[in-house]
């Protein structure tokens, strides 16, 4: 029951500040796209407070320093059922831990660097910051993927660091070419589709309802760690598999339309200028300018 309330509370995090970094992306685009450049963090827009203005930072740091504790915690998770205190689930635990810290640190300074005068970092080292933690996770994902006991785990970790690939070469990207108001937004798409796949593999893992069929828990199994998940025929586990690459690809395209629709309201709400654009001279105006034109020759005739 824990590990699936901790699923929900991560992917309610990355979703929140997914959507949350779109929505102001489109804003900061739409505003001025001349002047855009890509920003790791934006200030609250409808606070009138000072200290709200940083609220959704705020939020984030205390949801990485809970999700830090909670790895940090779950390290020492015994599982005598199973295989007990095994150096390979701790290490797993220890290294994901490792990376929510960095997180939290990276984080931290961005707050600083936004309220005070201590850390003037610029906006595309925070990004090179961002695209190394995100490589750092993606490696931990793939590494984990490797190392487990449970087929669905392995999979669920496989996919994770694809999302954190994708979001490193974004966030570099970014760092590069900070006016690339395609490459945020891929940003904060690649946020939310983690979000909604810490979702998914909490369901698939946890939830007897989303657990593909031919696959079961371990009902031995308290704290549901380490190979709590297991498919018994090699037709179960290909088929379970399969099922997962199809619900990726599901979630991708809902990210897509989120993303379309999350533009178009804030295009609505903002409104669009467009580079370069013009607007045509009302009929009576253009009228006066040719009787004026006319009189200015029949002087200088």
């Amino acid at each position: 029951m824990a590990g699936i309330i901790y699923q929900i509370l991560a992917s309610s995090t990355l979703l929140s500040l997914g959507l949350y970094h779109l929505t102001c992306t489109a804003r900061n685009f739409l505003k001025s796209p001349q002047s855009y450049s890509a920003k790791p963090f934006y200030p609250f827009p409808f606070s009138p407070n000072h200290r709200l203005k940083h609220l959704p930072l705020y939020l984030l740091i205390l949801c990485l320093f809970i999700a830090f504790l909670h790895q940090s915690i779950t390290s020492s998770d015994p599982d005598p059922l199973v295989k007990g205190r095994t150096p390979v689930y701790r290490f797993i635990t220890l290294n994901s831990a490792a990376v929510l810290f960095l997180f939290f640190l990276v984080s931290l300074s961005l707050l600083i660097s936004e309220t005070t005068s201590f850390l003037p970092f610029p906006p595309d080292l925070f990004f090179a910051f961002g695209s190394a933690l995100f490589f750092l996770h993606y490696s931990v994902s793939e590494s984990a993927s490797s190392v487990q006991t449970s087929d669905l785990q392995a999979k669920c970790d496989s996919i994770s660091a694809r999302v954190s690939a994708l979001a490193s070469l974004m966030s570099l990207t970014l760092a590069c070419q900070p006016k690339l108001f395609v490459a945020e937004v891929g940003l904060g798409a690649a946020i939310c589709l983690q979000g909604l796949w810490v979702l998914q593999t909490g369901l698939s893992l946890y939830v007897d309802a989303f657990i593909p069929e031919g696959c079961h828990k371990l009902l031995d199994v308290v704290s549901g760690v380490e190979g709590s998940t297991k498919c018994e025929l090699d037709e179960s586990r290909l088929r379970a598999v399969a099922i997962l690459d199809l619900v990726f690809v599901v979630h991708v395209m809902f990210v897509v339309i989120v993303v379309m629709v999350t533009y178009a309201l804030v295009a609505k709400t903002v409104g669009t200028r467009k580079l370069g654009s013009y607007e045509a001279l009302p009929a009576n105006a253009a009228d006066n300018n040719h009787i004026q034109m006319k009189a200015l020759t029949g002087t200088q005739a």
